[in-house]
Parts: structure tokens; sequence; C-alpha cells
């Protein structure tokens, strides 16, 4: 089983939060992740000391595998003959020069897509069809029982608060696409809060037994959380076994100075039927794993069913 940590909107600069920042950093090792996941917004404002200084804090996470991509942060907003030129251009020199990089797992296979499009859209992005057919390749590879998992900084889908949450354009063509590969999970930002659910709730799709689970990020480290997180941080610990998603949703305590889990989730895998679950048991060793005689554990939710609190 493979534990992802997926954090998003870190928002180096003035609105990144050093002591939030240093917690994470903290609970990231306890955790013990295979693998980290940012979904975007690194700096606010794309400058060079920003990247760098989110270079240097995702340096001190955890030396597992990562995959980065870029948020609508991550390009110049106001130099304007930069962002229409060269607008990764920063972003590819410290950070990652692939935009749309391929994380391959043993159980699982991470495909990131650069959602940014500093010429048409600077805040909610896009997606093209030449990424799908990519995408759709990347995932012709993959055995049986790997879980797909697509990683962008923009939502595929609106929030349940219906807050400043306008989808892609074309987001539907994208997501059939996602469910005729078979992706079981998307992973995102770019909203400042989380939730987590199904894209059934909001797209028929052309598949009704395939279903993708949506996990979106808050901001994990900066002051611009929004709606029910505003004020707040928070980030997402997933837990990839043969037959369910264990989905935790980590929030930051001023009192504490610390994350906590705040809820849990259980999805079947694709194609599992519920009475199929694994046990909730957790392979690595986390903090404040859940029991039953723990007035603090985080609630869990039945399969398919989002419990937050």
């Amino acid at each position: 089983m493979s534990r992802l940590i997926h954090i998003s909107d870190l928002h180096f600069g003035p609105p990144f939060l050093p002591r939030v920042g240093r917690a994470v950093l903290r609970l990231a090792e306890e955790l013990r992740p295979d693998a980290v996941i940012v979904s975007g917004d690194l700096t606010q404002r794309a400058k060079r000391k920003q990247f760098l200084d989110a270079r240097d804090f995702m340096n001190q996470l955890p030396d597992v595998p990562r995959l980065v991509i870029p948020g609508n942060h991550d390009v110049p907003l106001y130099r304007l003959a930069e962002r229409l030129r060269r607008p990764h251009d920063l972003y590819r020199e410290i950070i990652c020069e692939d935009l749309n990089p391929v994380l391959e797992l043993p159980d699982a296979l991470i495909v990131g897509l650069d959602s940014t499009a500093p010429r048409t859209a600077i805040s909610n992005g896009r997606v093209v069809p030449g990424q799908l057919e990519s995408c759709r390749t990347a995932f012709e590879s993959a055995d049986g029982d790997r879980a797909r998992i697509v990683v962008a900084h923009h939502h595929f889908a609106p929030a349940p608060d219906y807050h400043y949450n306008a989808t892609m354009p074309r987001s539907r063509r994208a997501m059939e696409c996602f469910v005729d590969s078979g992706v079981e999970m998307i992973l995102g930002g770019h909203l400042h809060r989380a939730y987590i659910g199904n894209s059934l709730d909001f797209y028929p799709g052309n598949h009704r037994d395939r279903g993708i689970i949506v996990v979106q990020c808050g901001t994990t480290t900066s002051s611009r959380g929004k709606g029910r997180e505003r004020n707040k941080n928070s980030f997402n610990v997933i837990d990839i076994g043969l037959q369910t998603f264990d989905i935790r949703h980590y929030m930051y305590f001023d009192s504490d100075k610390s994350f906590a889990p705040m809820s849990r989730h259980l999805f079947p895998r694709s194609g599992r039927r519920p009475d199929e679950l694994d046990s909730p048991s957790i392979s690595h060793d986390s903090p404040r794993s859940p029991d039953a005689s723990d007035s603090d554990a985080p609630k869990t939710s039945p399969p398919g069913i989002v419990d937050s609190t």
C-alpha cells in the first residue's frame, strides 16, 4: 500500500505562514509517505525568490518521489510581456522542467496536467485535447490493479458550496476522457478549501459504474483560505489499498501549532463492491490512528460518502 501526502496552494510570498509551514514539515516526517503531491500555486506572484523559497521548502519534505505541477499563481500576472512570451521560464528553471509530469509507483500511476492558461485564462485554467490524449496514452500502460490518478491545479467539478468555483471550460470533455481511461481519482487545489466526493454527484458520465473520486486540497500554508476554510490550512493523506482508497483530511490548529485529522473518507477501488472493502488498518505508523475507544479519532465515512467536520 502506498501513502500519498497531498499539499497545495503554498503561496510563497506575503501570504505564506512560516509557522504552518514548519508544522507541515514536522508531520510529514511522522506520516512516512511514499510520495508527495503538490497541486500548484507554489508562489504568490511567480517571482524568483518565491520559487527559490518554495523549492527549499519542498526539499525539506521527506525524501520520496514527488510530483509537482504549476498553478495560475506560478505564471506572472502583472509582468505582461513575460506572461505572454515565456510564462513558465522561472518555474521550469527552479522547480521542474516538465509541466505535465508522470509519477510511477508500484501500485499507482499518477499523471500531472498543467492547467494554467497564461495567455487566455489567467484564473480558471484550461486542459487542451493534446494533454488529454497524452493522459490517455500514459494510462494505457498501467496494469489492472495499479491506481490511476490525475493531478491538476484547477478543478473539474464544482465545490458543494458553489462559492467562486466556476469549473474549467470543457470540464465534461476531460471527465469523460478520464472515465474512459479508468481514472479512479483526481487531486486538485485552487479553491483554497477542501472537499472530497465523487464525480457522479456532478456528471452522470458515460459509465455510471465508474465515478471518479474528487479530492480537493485547501491552501496548505497560506493565509488565503476561503469559504468554510477561511483563515485555515489543510492537506490530505491518501492510502492506496488493493480494495480501497482511505483519505484523511488534516487541518491546522493554532492552539496546538500542529495539524490534526478532521475527517476520514473510505471509497472502494474501481470495480470493487463496498462489502469487499479492506479493513481500515493503516500499514504506516500515523499520529492519532483511529481507535473505537478514542473520542479524538477522526470520523469515518461509509464507502463513497463524504463526512466533513
